[in-house]
């Protein structure tokens, strides 16, 4: 397609690794290039580029595009038409009418695809570039369990970001879109990727709060970060604020200022959020705040789950919905809540590593790794079918206990100690504060911690069948085997 193609989808793969692995590790971000031939009609109207070549996909899976793009133009109908008064501006229209369409359908092919051949990815695609006589499309891939296991808002749209992955989506296509239309000027045929990680991430903050603004009000991302940023009397902002549209039928009001305050007033919010206590909260409609109130109860027949900032600390909020946290953000930087142990997953894994245990043990073990999970400085929870084994061999580096039952409040005392807590899969426990060894593995990874590179070589390393859940202290959560 062009000279540089090879370069900038390398240059977007590690872009992708960036952004995608500050949310989730397990998103796994894979990109490609596709470019078709630019005009509906031209001498090979069916010509298509698939970079890498050695992409699990093929030129001839693309070949039905713009056959289904112009199905769904005819589909639109006149309602789909826009009659502008001057022929540039209906042109411009009608050529980014059909970009979008081609995008589409560029989708709805990779759904068909990855669903026929059981692949565990979710597709997206940039609007497409015009570029040396391709239409170039970037395609996004992400693990499809992990994207579609947090929660969404409803009513979402390819424009209204569902989470904040979605909106991280929406911002990283966007970004590979510019860089190729500048790859199409005189003066610049290579196009860089080379955005901040974090100022991405703020950019997708920003657009997912302006999609849960009532009437779509800008500035409630950066309003929340200046409130979040202040000291009242020494004390750190803790409060709630309830955002919704004025006189919301779930919102019971308790005290209503006779002139609302601007969310640009900073200082006022801050002084305001004292009054939130309990269920009581600020009322916001993300431009002014009007004053306390509380959330009917969910028995109610006006409730509504309404979107909720959460301010936990200095230069720390979050916000929710429905009861889930849709973000974290720390000093101006939005995060994913560090999620527990996939029940699911855990089980799945379980089976594979422990074929012979049954439902009842595997239940158990679901609930010490549940309260493994809720270390805030990590730990490490070993099961493996060797745990009396590798407490004789590891005893100069660790503390031997009297082969006992683990039950989740005696594991919540014993993770307080560095080190992993041996257990068997019937949840004996016979060592804590155990100190892993294991043989350096080309698995590792230098941007993890001690933490996880140890457990990663125990686990490559161990001649028992072993599962370690481990519990990072920047917060993630890793199961290896995974």
């Amino acid at each position: 397609m062009w000279e540089h193609q090879s370069l900038f989808r390398v240059s977007a793969q590690l872009f992708a690794e960036g952004v995608f692995n500050l949310l989730d590790r397990n998103l796994r971000p894979e990109i490609f290039l596709l470019g078709f031939a630019s005009a509906k009609e031209a001498d090979e109207p069916d010509a298509v580029v698939v970079e890498p070549p050695t992409a699990r996909y093929k030129p001839q899976d693309f070949r039905e595009v713009k056959t289904r793009a112009a199905a769904l133009e005819a589909d639109t109908g006149p309602q789909g038409s826009v009659y502008h008064l001057h022929p540039n501006d209906h042109d411009r229209f009608e050529k980014q009418h059909w970009y979008e369409l081609m995008c589409r359908a560029t989708e709805t092919t990779l759904h068909e695809l990855t669903r026929s051949r059981h692949e565990n990815r979710r597709s997206f695609c940039s609007v497409p570039v015009s570029l040396q006589g391709y239409l170039v499309t970037v395609v996004l891939q992400l693990s499809a369990d992990c994207y579609e296991g947090y929660y969404s808002l409803p009513k979402a749209t390819s424009a209204r970001p569902a989470n904040l992955p979605h909106a991280t989506v929406v911002e990283f296509l966007h970004d590979c879109a510019r860089a190729l239309r500048e790859a199409d000027t005189a003066d610049n045929d290579q196009p860089v990727l080379d955005r901040d990680y974090n100022e991405l991430l703020r950019s997708a903050g920003r657009r997912l709060m302006l999609r849960v603004a009532p009437a779509g009000t800008h500035g409630l991302y950066d309003a929340c970060n200046g409130v979040a940023a202040l000291r009242h009397e020494g004390d750190e902002g803790i409060g709630t604020m309830l955002v919704s549209r004025r006189l919301h039928p779930a919102i019971v009001p308790v005290l209503t200022l006779e002139t609302p305050v601007p969310m640009r007033d900073h200082r006022s919010i801050r002084k305001l959020l004292e009054l939130s206590e309990g269920h009581t909260a600020l009322i916001s409609d993300a431009s002014h705040v009007f004053g306390l109130g509380q959330l009917v109860p969910e028995s109610d027949g006006q409730y509504e789950p309404l979107v909720t900032v959460h301010f936990t600390n200095h230069y720390s909020w979050e916000m929710s919905h429905a009861g889930h946290i849709l973000m974290r953000v720390v000093s101006n930087t939005p995060r994913l809540p560090q999620g527990r142990v996939a029940a699911d997953n855990f089980a799945r894994i379980v089976r594979i590593v422990f074929p012979t245990l049954d439902a009842d043990s595997t239940d158990y073990l679901w609930d010490l790794a549940q309260k493994a999970s809720t270390q805030p400085t990590g730990t490490i929870l070993v099961i493996t079918a060797g745990a009396a084994q590798e407490a004789q061999r590891l005893t100069r580096q660790c503390f031997r206990v009297v082969p006992r039952i683990m039950t989740p409040s005696v594991l919540r005392l014993v993770t307080n100690i560095d080190g992993a807590v041996l257990i068997e899969p019937n949840g004996m426990c016979h060592a804590i504060g155990a100190i892993l060894d294991g043989l350096a593995t080309d698995k590792g990874d230098s941007s993890r911690g001690a933490r996880f590179n140890s457990a990663l070589r125990y686990a490559n390393s161990s001649k028992y069948p072993m599962l370690a859940v481990v519990v990072s202290e920047d917060g993630w959560i890793d199961l290896l085997p995974s």
